[in-house]
């Protein structure tokens, strides 16, 4: 049975290139990069090196960049950092939206219990927050606005570069997470004014286990882990070597190669939703516009989303759910719901994320399995029933 991964935004496969890249660093070239040594030097190179490509990639300089174990941490140090300098001025007031990933809002849940006071900015039916509303949202106890650049979710691209100029006016750090944003739009935190970004190497074909931190010049963040002189005496512990050759390998190849894949991806992305939009009481989430190329996500009026995912298994597709059922609660995503879903929807909903490796022979494919599935559970579900008995009365339930 064919086998066709579309679940990219939870994690890539790392790629040939940048696993040949990484090996040398794992048996041959193993030194500690904080000794003196020609051995442990050349893996201090070879750091050196990665660091000027992650910064390179996002239009910025390498003493601007911290590696670090993946995208939460990275979230964690830019959101607690900004409020330990913030708390310092007596500020101490944070502005988000409902749709962050876990990372961003539990890191806001705890500091809550520290003092601090949340903003949580609505988006619209779209997904998209409106920069009139962070203007208005802003006071003067505000140290920082933190934003996700684009929504793991639903794929909703948010306004950054207002947002960026709008918080550099008012003199309010501002944090992006870009966790699914960086190697797949153009990125530049120069231009978008971002003072704090948070990048993750597995969604970009590097390994799992290594991610970055952008801090402009100037910030000074609390150290994150105390003990030694790594990444500028701010993040103690022997860097992972391989991990950071394989992000800063896979970074810029994933710059080099973004406008071929993101047109690519935009015609199987939009082939896709257009034959899902097909089977009957179906939607998409998320701005058919302002999205990420090789994101789809859509829902299913009497489906249930885990039920559907392990069917698609069944047929050889691995995609994943907004519901939250796999994580032992019964609550639809967040995210669906702050778009304005009902929970019954929001229960139906499918997220197939593609990659460069994606065929349009894939897509026929998914597009060829899904209504069957689609058919079966609904004859199943008495809640479709209910969905079909309303319309026989002239109404419509959702």
């Amino acid at each position: 049975m064919r086998m066709i991964y579309a679940d990219n935004a939870a994690t890539t496969a790392v790629s040939a290139h940048v696993l040949q890249e990484m090996l040398p660093y794992y048996s041959e070239q193993y030194g500690n990069p904080s000794s003196l040594y020609a051995f442990g030097q050349t893996a201090h190179r070879a750091i050196t090196k990665a660091r000027g490509q992650v910064a390179a990639a996002l239009g910025t300089t390498e003493r601007e960049i911290y590696f670090t174990s993946g995208g939460s941490e990275a979230d964690n140090w830019a959101i607690k950092g900004a409020a330990a300098l913030g708390k310092a001025k007596g500020k101490t007031h944070i502005i988000t939206t409902t749709i962050e990933h876990h990372a961003v809002l539990h890191t806001l849940d705890a500091l809550k219990k520290e003092g601090f006071t949340v903003t949580y900015l609505p988006v619209y039916e779209n997904g998209i927050c409106r920069v009139e509303d962070v203007a208005a949202a802003i006071t003067d106890e505000t140290c920082l606005v933190t934003i996700m650049y684009a929504n793991n979710e639903i794929g909703t691209i948010q306004p950054i570069g207002e947002i960026g100029a709008l918080c550099r006016q008012k003199g309010v750090l501002f944090h992006t997470d870009a966790v699914q944003a960086v190697g797949h739009i153009p990125v530049d935190v120069q231009k978008d004014q971002i003072d704090l970004l948070s990048l993750s190497g597995h969604k970009l074909h590097a390994p799992k286990g290594v991610g970055a931190l952008y801090c402009r010049k100037g910030i000074r963040l609390p150290n994150l882990i105390e003990g030694g002189a790594q990444e500028s005496g701010r993040r103690a512990g022997t860097e992972n070597v391989p991990g950071i050759v394989g992000l800063g390998v896979a970074i810029t190849d994933a710059v080099a190669a973004m406008d071929e894949n993101a047109k690519k991806l935009s015609v199987l992305r939009d082939k896709l939703l257009d034959g899902a939009l097909q089977i009957s009481h179906s939607r998409v989430t998320g701005d058919r516009t302002h999205r990420l190329p090789g994101h789809c996500s859509l829902c299913f009026e009497g489906v249930e989303g885990e039920s559907l995912l392990l069917l698609l298994d069944a047929k050889g597709v691995c995609g994943s759910s907004g519901s939250a059922c796999t994580s032992g609660s019964l609550d639809p995503s967040h995210v669906l719901l702050a778009i304005g879903l009902p929970h019954e929807v929001a229960h139906g909903s499918l997220r197939l994320t593609l990659s460069d490796d994606t065929t349009p022979e894939d897509i026929d494919y998914i597009l060829s399995v899904l209504p069957p599935i689609i058919d079966r559970l609904r004859a199943m579900s008495p809640l479709w029933e209910h969905i079909l008995e309303a319309e026989a009365q002239g109404k419509k339930l959702y």
